[in-house]
């Protein structure tokens, strides 16, 4: 399961406002190869189940992850950073025994 915090959830909903996305949107969280230490981390808005697909809700939130990402994230939570060195989603992953520097790749 993936779980978000307050700060997260508040930048979800106000994207899911300024994009007038209705409620069958979800936020799909996903794992991809690449970046400097091997697995890429990638947010998205979806409204289209794919087969396989596993599903959690923290907060009111539905956050869905195809089942190789689901392997890698178990466990992970999803935070927001508005802060000067850098703003944007930040993953909190327990699984990843290393990150690059910028920690938007990992690796298990």
């Amino acid at each position: 399961m993936v779980t978000i915090t307050d700060k997260a959830k508040e930048r979800i909903l106000q994207v899911i406002k300024d994009e007038q996305y209705d409620e069958s949107y979800f936020v799909r969280v996903a794992v991809t190869s690449g970046g400097c230490s091997g697995l890429s981390y990638h947010l998205n808005f979806d409204n289209e189940e794919k087969k396989g697909d596993q599903f959690c809700e923290d907060k009111g939130i539905k956050i869905c992850l195809d089942i190789k990402s689901y392997l890698y994230l178990a466990g992970t939570e999803l935070d927001y950073s508005d802060g000067l060195t850098g703003k944007g989603f930040e993953f909190h992953n327990p699984n990843a025994s290393r990150t690059c520097a910028c920690g938007e790749s990992f690796s298990v």
